[in-house]
This record gives structure tokens, C-alpha cells and sequence, in this order.
């Protein structure tokens, strides 16, 4: 679920926030960033009972688990599909808040890197503003994002135990929750040891990518 959520997230808002810093102040952009500002302000609780009831009306999509109770009886793909569709609405739930965040992030690096003066000059020598766009200046403005993605995988572990719990999706978040009800020290302290181990697996990771996304950065 956490990777799931983590791929959505990034996947969509990056290129959300690109579309933004592009028609900024246009028609799309204040569209997307009423969505986004509406996803930040919605708890993520109160989407996930909103959305289990509007399936619960319009069907198409399990209500909740993490495998339908025929689950046993199919082969590996039915098994994978079925496991796609109990992850679909834990997902946008979890995902929602962040990608709104995310896309305003990258609006907001994008459109500071094209009022620089080197992009003044690539236009001027011609270049089409796709490769402006894509080849010059998103290449500085996805600094800061590959940052805050470091930062993410510390929370692979977290979950979102409120969301787990209405979905009742069997995650480490409720694990987590039922072990504090319960005073299971070693269970929260596992807990915590393998998020601060995520957290720098997550740095290191980032700064890898930093020097590969960067040329002006080198760890010699």
C-alpha cells in the first residue's frame, strides 16, 4: 500500500505541477489548484468514508480487505488483479493530500527556474519551449522534489493506520497502533528502528540521484 501510494503520488504530481507552471494563471492552473488546495483541507478519514459509501451506491470495487474471499480459489493473476482492485481506493486516499502538496511544490520550483536569465537566453537562441521546458529548466527545478522524496521512505513504514483501519486493510499503520494500545515496547521500537533505517537508505538514495540529476554536484 505504502509503495503503491508512493508511486501514485509522485507519478501524477509531478507532471501536474509542470502543466501548472506552464498555463500558470490560466483556466488549468487555477482549476488544479483549487483541486489541490480542496485535497489539502479534506481529511483523509472523512475521503475514505465518503468514497467507501459512493462505491457501497455505485459498485464496481471492493469495500474494503485486502483480498476478496474467493481470492483462494484463483491463479497468481487473478490473485494480483484482485489485489489492485482492493488497493485502489486505500491509495487515492493516502495519496490525495501529498500530491496536492507535491504539485504546488513543483509548480512553485518550476516557475522560479524559468524567470532565470539562462532561460531568457535559450529562448531567445530559438529552442521550442519543450526543450526549454523539459531539457533546461526542469532538470534544476527537480532538485528540491528528489530532496522530499528521500524524505518519504521513512514513511513507508508509517502508513496511515486511520485509513488502514477504515479500509481494513491488514497494514503496518493499524499494526502499529494496535501494538501502542497494546504496550508492546518491542513491536514500536521495531517500528521505529527500521523507520530511521528508511529514513537513510531514503537520504543516501536522494543524494544519488541528486548527482545523477545534477552535473554541478559531485562526491569525489
Amino acid at each position: 500500500l505504502a509503495l503503491s501510494s508512493l508511486l501514485f503520488t509522485w507519478l501524477i504530481a509531478i507532471p501536474l505541477g509542470i502543466l501548472m507552471a506552464v498555463y500558470r494563471n490560466r483556466l488549468i492552473d487555477k482549476l488544479l489548484s483549487f483541486i489541490s488546495f480542496l485535497c489539502l483541507s479534506v481529511p483523509s478519514f472523512f475521503l475514505a468514508i465518503l468514497l467507501l459509501y459512493i462505491v457501497s451506491i455505485v459498485g464496481g470495487l471492493p469495500l474494503g480487505g485486502m483480498a476478496s474471499v474467493q481470492a483462494q480459489d484463483m491463479g497468481f493473476v487473478g490473485k494480483f488483479f484482485d489485489l489492485l482492485a482492493h488497493l485502489i481506493i486505500p491509495t487515492i486516499v493516502i495519496s490525495l493530500g501529498t500530491m496536492a502538496g507535491l504539485q504546488r511544490v513543483m509548480r512553485s520550483n518550476l516557475l522560479d527556474v524559468l524567470g532565470q536569465q539562462y532561460i531568457l537566453a535559450a529562448r531567445a537562441k530559438g529552442l521550442s519551449e519543450n526543450r526549454v521546458i523539459f531539457k533546461h529548466a526542469l532538470r534544476n527545478a527537480i532538485n528540491p522534489m528528489i530532496t522530499i522524496l528521500g524524505y518519504h521512505f521513512s514513511e513507508l513504514l508509517s502508513g496511515a493506520a486511520l485509513v488502514e483501519i477504515i479500509c481494513n486493510w491488514p497494514g503496518i499503520g493499524s499494526l502499529m497502533l494496535t501494538a501502542v494500545r497494546s504496550k508492546d515496547v518491542y513491536l514500536v521500537m521495531a517500528s521505529m528502528v527500521m523507520g530511521g533505517i528508511l529514513l537513510l537508505l531514503g537520504n543516501l538514495l536522494s543524494d544519488i540521484m541528486l548527482a545523477w540529476a545534477d552535473p554541478r554536484i559531485r562526491y569525489e
